[in-house]
């Protein structure tokens, strides 16, 4: 079932992709095929990883934890070097040569993860102390975010704290404690937004996007236009008119307007319930695993999938504020799905040993 529904996703995503982008791919590169067939190279790299994976005994990772954390955090330092990281969108959030570039934070996330995973299930007991239990995971999870906030990328940082969070609630953390760490990290979101105006205009723009249309609002107008265009069956598949450069990179964080413009309401159910399914089945392959490390990896995993669709589809229909975070197994981005197809091999592999 999670091969099933993952390569449904993947196929739909390709789809996607080369509709939502063949304008932009000719004006930018001369070839409307050109974001098409980098998103299948990694798509087909992917696939491999994840096939290799699944047949892979997922307790491999438990034994180079510390080791996947550390150059994890040596290549989030490294992005932040100058002519070394590279500057995309604003952030200095790449490694690469040219137009070939890896995203560290995609692999800090699952690194931290397997990690923290590692560490939770050594000696279960300690989640009873809040200073034993919690304290290190969070000192960590807190370091990552740091970095990652220097690029700067709130939306990753929302993806770790969400999957960190819900990590250490599967392994036993006290409700009180949790709740204690849920207000702090309110408040220290709402300094994180603060000290940074154009966060801060995100959040007007959520809440007013229309008096904002040719400025910060426009995303999120755009957005939703594309959205109400779709109604029950859509436009068709390829007939959208908001990726004619309306709507800012239509093949990345706002591909499911697009997916929703072109095939309507019940596309974008389809494509809900895949993912539904896919979480589903991830939290049951969490509850049936064999060890607590399989358990916490799987349920880590499946929380990082589930959080982005939330994150990502919360952006598109105007629930959240704008953020960038890409759809799981359906935007443009090589990184993301490389590490996505890799974490559901790793889920595969921790299912077959149930």
């Amino acid at each position: 079932m999670i091969p099933i529904t993952t390569i449904s996703l993947l196929v739909i995503g390709l789809l996607m992709v080369h509709s939502a982008s063949t304008y932009l791919s000719a004006e930018r590169h001369a070839d409307a095929f050109y974001y098409f067939k980098r998103q299948l190279m990694w798509a087909g790299i992917g696939l491999l990883f994840m096939f290799g994976l699944s047949r892979v005994d997922y307790r491999i990772f438990l034994k180079y934890a510390r080791s996947i954390l550390f150059f994890c955090l040596v290549f989030l330092a490294l992005v932040l070097v100058p002519h070394v990281g590279q500057v995309r969108g604003g952030s200095r959030a790449w490694l690469g040569i040219g137009t070939f570039g890896i995203q560290p934070s995609e692999f800090a996330k699952f690194g931290l993860l397997i990690f923290l995973s590692a560490y939770l299930s050594d000696e279960p007991d300690r989640m009873l102390s809040f200073k034993r239990g919690l304290v290190p995971p969070l000192l960590i999870m807190t370091l990552f975010i740091g970095l990652i906030m220097l690029e700067p990328d709130l939306g990753q940082s929302a993806v770790i704290a969400g999957a960190t969070l819900l990590l250490v609630f599967v392994a036993g953390a006290r409700a009180r404690h949790l709740l204690s760490l849920l207000a702090v990290g309110l408040v220290l979101f709402a300094g994180l937004i603060a000290a940074a105006p154009y966060r801060l205009m995100r959040i007007l723009s959520f809440l007013d996007p229309w008096k904002y249309p040719r400025g910060i609002g426009y995303h999120i107008i755009m957005s939703l236009i594309a959205v109400g265009r779709g109604s029950f069956l859509g436009q068709g598949l390829g007939n959208s008119t908001q990726k004619f450069l309306y709507l800012p990179e239509p093949q990345t964080d706002f591909i499911f307007a697009i997916l929703t413009e072109e095939l309507g309401f019940l596309g974008a159910l389809l494509t809900l319930f895949l993912f539904g399914v896919l979480i589903w089945r991830g939290l049951r392959v969490a509850m049936q695993a064999r060890d607590r490390f399989g358990a916490y990896l799987a349920a880590a995993f499946t929380g990082v999938i589930g959080i982005q669709v939330f994150i990502n589809i919360g952006v598109v229909t105007g629930i959240l504020p704008v953020t960038g975070i890409t759809l799981p197994f359906i935007s443009y981005g090589g990184s993301s799905l490389m590490l996505l197809l890799s974490a559901v091999g790793i889920l595969m592999s921790i299912s077959r040993t149930t």
